[in-house]
């Protein structure tokens, strides 16, 4: 395949992502903020790069006025390495999110989980317990959208088979979500 080949595709799949569920995505968040939840971010591998890359972006790239402005609250559960492998190494790595969501978890949090496949087995634990105990759930997916999409409240898919290519995507509209909740919440403040 061509690099010309290969952005003409990634172009296509861009428009094929349901705008509506961008917009969903950046509600939720706006949602969170508004009532003082925290938003936890979950993803292995690639997703789980994107995962600490969203929460990075989410916690400073929203504020237009850094001494003043309300923060949003923020974790990447996919940072907390010591959690991760403990919980991993003693019990199973199917555990590694949904034990740090019973110690930070609350009702009305937002959870974002990221799995390109949708089956990946520590995030549906997750999602899972995270909807049994009053959390929202947003799933991001690619492939066919496996069992998260299925699961989570609410979800953005990219109906695409290439793992770099959905994580690739799932990037540029998390940075257009940004953008939106830098205006949104600039907006707010000036009210």
């Amino acid at each position: 395949m061509s690099l010309q080949t290969y952005v003409d595709e990634f172009c296509q799949l861009l428009h094929q992502v349901d705008q509506a569920e961008v917009m969903a995505m950046v509600d939720a968040i706006v949602d969170a903020y508004n009532n003082d939840a925290f938003v936890f971010i979950i993803g292995n591998g690639g997703s789980g790069a994107n995962a600490s890359h969203l929460c990075e972006d989410l916690a400073k790239g929203t504020l237009c006025d850094f001494d003043n402005q309300k923060r949003l609250k923020v974790l990447s559960l996919t940072d907390n390495t010591p959690a991760i492998l403990a919980w991993g190494n003693d019990e199973g790595y199917d555990r590694i999110f949904v034990e740090q969501l019973k110690n930070y978890g609350h009702p009305g949090a937002l959870v974002i989980a990221i799995s390109g496949s949708g089956n990946s087995p520590n995030i549906l634990k997750a999602v899972e317990y995270a909807n049994a105990h009053g959390m929202k759930t947003f799933g991001m997916t690619g492939y066919d959208g496996g069992k998260l999409k299925q699961i989570a409240h609410q979800g953005m898919h990219v109906p695409c088979m290439n793992m770099g290519v959905c994580e690739a995507v799932h990037d540029v509209f998390y940075h257009y979500v940004i953008e939106e909740l830098y205006r949104r919440f600039k907006a707010m403040r000036e009210l």
